[in-house]
């Protein structure tokens, strides 16, 4: 069905690999719509409760979009591919109900840093190195590079990474808040499944209301606090809720999956 993702099936938790080692697994047109297509798909599987993104092998997760594809384009041109690679691909993915972790194996660089930063968790491997180089290229980030790095990091460190177009280590993107956990590569995955396990003991509804909260927070125009108690009060309303208080008061684990 794909020719540039691969995907495993692993319990409730789903694993998506770009696989386009011979380019370093850059991003182009058709991997960015196969990576919509198959995290929509997820996105609306109960059974797939949280995703994994990574790479194919050690070197890179992403090392930037496919530059021959927009090299010869035109302003208008130029502002539909970063309209339409946000709306398609990073933006879906934050605003996903399923939350996504980021498993950065080696080179996040461009679109690959931009892909993690769109997505709920990260953590790397100690041979990580990201950076946003586009500058240097006489362009700037347009997936969501300049908006997520500087609410991730602020501002001082945004422009730095932006302005030198200069590649981190796995440590200081730890350091700067830039990624949650760094590990030995071979303990990626294992670390990243680590983490989605623990998400799947969780309600996935009051997680989902939960993305949507923390996401309303860096809405323009919209009261996060007002979200926040709006989705709050829907919870109320679920039958995670019920089996969740039901359970704490019966001094059991709930089964919130069944």
């Amino acid at each position: 069905m794909y020719t540039n993702i691969l995907i495993e099936q692993n319990g409730h938790i789903q694993i998506i690999t770009i696989n386009r080692p011979a380019q370093l697994n850059a991003l182009n047109r058709d991997t960015i719509n196969e990576l919509h297509q198959a995290l929509e798909q997820a996105n609306n599987d109960n059974s797939t409760g949280v995703v994994i993104l990574t790479g194919s092998g050690e070197k890179s997760f992403v090392a930037g979009a496919d530059i021959k594809e927009f090299a010869d384009f035109s302003i208008a041109e130029g502002g539909q591919l970063a309209m339409n690679g946000q709306k398609l691909l990073f933006s879906f993915i934050e605003n996903m109900t399923t939350p996504v972790i980021a498993a950065v194996n080696g080179f996040a660089l461009g679109g690959g840093l931009e892909l993690a930063m769109a997505s709920h968790i990260r953590l790397a491997s100690s041979n990580a190195r990201m950076g946003l180089p586009e500058v240097s290229l006489g362009v700037i980030p347009g997936y969501g590079g300049t908006q997520r790095l500087a609410q991730l990091v602020g501002r001082g460190k945004a422009n730095e990474m932006v302005f030198t177009a200069g590649m981190i280590k796995a440590d200081e993107a730890l350091n700067w808040g830039l990624v949650n956990y760094v590990v030995e590569p071979e303990e990626l995955l294992a670390k990243a499944e680590e983490i989605a396990n623990k998400i799947l003991a969780n309600s996935a509804t009051a997680i989902a209301s939960a993305i949507r909260s923390i996401n309303a927070n860096f809405e323009d125009g919209v009261n996060g606090f007002h979200t926040e108690i709006e989705e709050f009060g829907k919870c109320f309303g679920t039958a995670d809720f019920k089996e969740g208080t039901t359970a704490f008061l019966e001094k059991r684990k709930p089964n919130f999956r069944g």
